[in-house]
């Protein structure tokens, strides 16, 4: 199995903000104040399909939310994540048995044992980067 990469260069990233269509957004908050709430809403303004996954909410900016990335239905191409850095493995192994292209920790979140296993499962990893950021100096 080929393995992923941290990704760094712009190109690799605008690549994979090009392709994405549907991104599953970890801790998507119903709260408009929220910088998840913010980039949820931005990324659905730019003709993504935002999948909430936030347990304890059925709904989060009109789309119906799912208590884990497991009950996602497939396929996902972006796993984008507003959550604590301590608690992204478990998470990362969820995504690992539903294969997206890319695993993308948001500003502030790092998590080298995620990205470790991620990369040998194949999946591409950006940390440490917002998605509304890169995607605005990148695509948009």
């Amino acid at each position: 199995m080929p393995k992923g990469r941290i990704l760094v260069f712009e190109d690799d990233i605008k690549a994979h903000l090009e392709s994405a269509q549907r991104i599953a957004v970890l801790g998507l908050s119903p709260k408009p104040q929220r910088d998840s709430h913010k980039v949820g809403l931005y990324l659905k303004e730019h003709d993504y399909t935002v999948i909430p996954v936030r347990p304890a909410q059925a709904e989060v900016l009109g789309e119906r939310a799912y208590p884990s990335l497991l009950e996602v239905p497939p396929p996902v191409d972006i796993v984008d994540a507003f959550i604590n850095p301590a608690r992204i493995l478990p998470l990362a192994e969820d995504a690992v048995k539903i294969k997206p292209k890319l695993f993308w920790m948001q500003l502030g979140v790092e998590n080298d044992a995620a990205a470790e296993l991620l990369i040998n499962a194949g999946i591409d990893v950006i940390m440490n980067r917002c998605i509304k950021i890169e995607h605005a100096k990148l695509i948009a």
